[in-house]
């Protein structure tokens, strides 16, 4: 049965004669919202106990003390004096079946989590990430639920969401009962839902100011863990400071974790595996080889093939040395295929060549137009956009594979908001533009034998302005419900953006469209985004083997000593 309305007060416990002559049992907890006993002649429904006496009313999820005083036999709960004169009767339940003691420190006990509003907000379907637990609501928290509804921003969107599922979760059945989370479908969360529906009055061990949604937020946290004192209550916030302050005060607060892909961004998938020195004693004795379209096949066999990923890059530089991406993998087998040098200038891209191994890699990426998603991570100066824009000229001008290059980003400001911006949507965007205008003047030097593509006599303003003709700058907010066909979509920044609105970005993606996200994820300014939250780092691990996606993690930074200097220094 579900979590009871909470007293105003506590009942009096029973005296040490009454607990010593009366054998008291306790019905385990279980994880779903059924009655663990029943009356011995009549059963009243939960809201109808509720109503009639709400502070003798029996839940697996009440305090246990409490609960072992009213199924004691012929041991009714003495009520304090100052009880109201309308609330003397007693329910009075046998158990169905003795069943044993749950060790309170097992790992399966249920616990209460009680939600800020900004897990809401970060993740609207966080109220179904909590498996077997209960999920509490304070009543503040719709208070701010309702003042977030309005807008057309991505915390708008959630508060909206939220409360239509909280509409649909309550639909029918009595708040007072809780309501079980998987109503609506959701069959992974196995816990209740409960709502603040009595006022909650614990003072706190430090006073805190009055009006303020984290403190009294904070407060129902502590008035819930005086009444359920067996219960372990648990408060998560997206919010560090809040979670500091519950912590203070001896309360138990933790992160929302559900979104986070890895604990430890090291670990993060870079797209290239360095082989040892061993590798062809171990895996070249029966190694097949075959050429076709000018690429060269190797069929091996060993312990390392069933490590590898589909696309990722395989290299060793002892002779003789070897690179080659990952196009196929079995138990131990696996097909790689040698690579295109774009670092020799015959194979430049749009008058760039890699000067790095990683980067030639990317670029081994960029120009494969099998590979639909790819995802470049590197720090400052190491070539992202300058390759990924190098790659959608040639691709879009020259070989006229795509239609048009679409480039957006996250507007998150670093500093202080400078305020509203004037113009039509592509000069708004145009300030947080300025590495595609940095970019292209780069590209300006291998364009020129391309002046009007096939107009050499054309001078390089005409070049840039066929250029320019060719870029559309798109801002995110009106991204929803459009469809790209035949593009190249350039996702900059990408480390700001959430892993819903990753997606909302990614599904945009018609036939023929390739979808490049670029970004740095030790460079997140959004809050509430962390390294392993981000919505960079949840397409890199989703995307992992898929046969038509590719990621490399850039290491060095090629734009000046200055600026690897400052990299490693600062």
């Amino acid at each position: 049965m579900p979590l009871p309305p909470f007293p105003n007060r506590l009942g009096t416990t029973l005296s040490k004669e009454e607990i010593q002559s009366t054998k008291l049992d306790v019905v385990p907890k279980r994880p779903t919202a059924q009655p663990l006993v029943e009356a011995t002649e009549v059963t009243p429904s939960p809201a109808a106990v509720a109503a009639s006496a709400p502070e003798t009313l029996l839940t697996e999820h009440s305090d246990p003390s409490a609960h072992a005083q009213s199924v004691a036999a012929d041991a009714p709960i003495e009520r304090d004096a100052s009880a109201q004169s309308t609330d003397t009767s007693v329910v009075t339940t046998t158990p169905k079946k003795r069943r044993k003691r749950r060790d309170s420190t097992s790992s399966t006990v249920q616990k209460l989590f009680v939600l800020d509003t900004n897990v809401l907000l970060h993740d609207s379907n966080s109220l179904f990430k909590f498996e077997e637990h209960d999920v509490y609501l304070p009543m503040i928290v719709l208070e701010e639920l309702d003042l977030k509804k309005s807008g057309m921003s991505e915390v708008a969107r959630n508060a909206r969401q939220v409360s239509r599922n909280l509409d649909s979760l309550v639909e029918g059945k009595s708040l007072d009962a809780g309501v079980p989370l998987n109503a609506i479908g959701n069959i992974e969360a196995q816990g209740n839902l409960f709502f603040q529906t009595t006022e909650l009055d614990a003072p706190l061990p430090i006073h805190l100011p009055a009006g303020k949604a984290d403190n009294a937020i904070l407060r129902v946290v502590h008035a819930l863990k005086q009444l359920f004192k067996d219960r372990k209550i648990v408060m998560v916030s997206k919010d560090i400071n809040m979670r500091l302050k519950a912590k203070a005060l001896g309360l138990a607060a933790e992160d929302y974790l559900h979104d986070h892909v890895i604990d430890d961004t090291d670990l993060l998938y870079d797209g290239v595996r360095p082989l040892p020195a061993d590798f062809w004693s171990k895996h070249g004795k029966e190694m097949e080889s075959w050429q076709q379209g000018g690429t060269t096949y190797y069929r091996i066999h060993g312990p390392l093939c069933a490590e590898f990923v589909v696309n990722e890059f395989v290299y060793t530089e002892s002779e003789p040395p070897l690179y080659t991406q990952v196009k196929e993998v079995t138990a131990n087998s696996a097909v790689l295929a040698t690579l295109r040098d774009y670092s020799h200038n015959k194979n430049n891209v749009w008058g760039i060549s890699a000067r790095n191994r990683e980067q030639n890699f990317a670029l081994n990426l960029l120009m494969n137009p099998d590979c639909d998603f790819v995802s470049l991570l590197g720090q400052a100066g190491t070539g992202k956009t300058l390759l990924a824009l190098a790659a959608a000229l040639t691709q879009t001008l020259e070989t006229q594979l795509y239609s048009e290059i679409i480039i957006t980003r996250a507007t998150v400001s670093v500093g202080d908001d400078i305020g509203f911006l004037p113009g039509t949507e592509e000069e708004k965007m145009a300030p947080w533009m300025g590495a595609l205008e940095d970019n292209l003047e780069v590209l300006q030097l291998g364009s020129r034998k391309h002046a009007h593509l096939n107009n050499p006599e054309s001078s390089r303003d005409n070049t840039m302005e066929a250029i320019r003709a060719k870029i559309q700058i798109k801002s995110m907010s009106f991204m929803r419900g459009r469809t790209f066909l035949n593009k190249f979509l350039i996702i900059d920044e990408a480390q700001n953006l959430t892993p819903k609105q990753m997606k909302t970005l990614v599904t945009r993606a018609g036939p023929g469209t390739k979808v490049v996200c670029l970004g740095n994820i030790a460079q997140i300014d959004t809050p509430y985004l962390t390294e392993g939250s981000s919505g960079l780092t949840y397409v890199v691990d989703r995307f992992k083997g898929w046969p038509h996606a590719g990621h490399i993690t850039l290491q060095r930074g090629e734009r000046s000593r200055l600026a690897d200097y400052a990299n490693e220094a600062l």
